[in-house]
Order: C-alpha cells, then structure tokens, then sequence
C-alpha cells in the first residue's frame, strides 16, 4: 500500500509549540514513526508538511491515483478550508483525518471540521500516536 500522510499548518513547530497540548515529540519524531510502521507492514508512506493551503490542495489532487490512501492532519484548515474539504472530495480512497489533541475538547472554534464529513474516520486526542492509529484504521478500511 502506498499512503499519503499530509500535515497543515504549525505542525513543523511540533515539540516547540504548546507542548502541554502538543507534547514533545517533533514532527520528525512522527515521520519516523509512521515509516516504522510501514516498514514494519510492507507499505510505503509518502510523509509532507505544508504551511499553505494552496500546496495542500495541489498534493491531495496529485494523490488521485497515486496512493491507496490518505492520512491528513489538517491543523488549523481542518476548521476552515472548504479548499482542501472539496479536494479531498475528488479522491476515491479512504481518508482519515487525525488531530494530536482532540479539538472537539479545546476552543469553540476548532469544534467545526471541514475534513470530517469526507474522512473515513477520524482519530483525535492520541498524541503522537494518532498517526500509526490512523494507519492501522487504514490497514483495516483496505
């Protein structure tokens, strides 16, 4: 299986930023994570982070037939980018949205996801390890 794992805004703070709601790892740390796993199931993992929306738009509609699936942490545009809701739309593969904290626990604003109603599932609150979570949601969805 081949899987896209896309990563929004801040994410690249990850370890620096709020760590008492983000913890310590860094986002590195997670890539090396979720490459363990595939490489411990025979997948491969696609890992990027972007700051724009416009860039996450261009990756989610290069991923149409390329990958198997999408992991997609969204970040802040998880709450208000119909953009990537409507790309993630032209995609016939699983996605699974993922949050390190659970946003449905934090500020009203982040309450609202734009990413849900087109993810196969939605994996929230985990830490770190929301993101092999969401591989392993995959690996059951293919």
């Amino acid at each position: 299986m081949n899987i896209l794992i896309l990563n929004g805004p801040n994410l690249n703070m990850l370890g620096l930023r709020e760590p008492e709601i983000y913890g310590d790892q860094t986002l590195d740390d997670i890539k090396g994570m979720c490459a363990q796993w595939a490489l411990d199931h025979d997948w491969r993992v696609d890992f990027r982070q972007s700051n724009h929306e416009g860039e996450l738009v261009t990756w989610i509609q290069e991923a149409r037939g390329a990958f198997d699936g999408v992991v997609i942490n969204a970040a802040a545009y998880t709450h208000t980018s119909v953009a990537i809701h409507d790309a993630l739309k032209l995609l016939d593969v699983p996605i699974i949205e993922v949050h390190i904290s659970d946003p449905k626990k934090r500020e009203e604003f982040r309450h609202k996801s734009f990413i849900g109603p087109v993810a196969a599932h939605v994996i929230a609150g985990q830490g770190a390890q929301g993101y092999v979570l969401a591989l392993e949601k995959l690996a059951e969805v293919l």
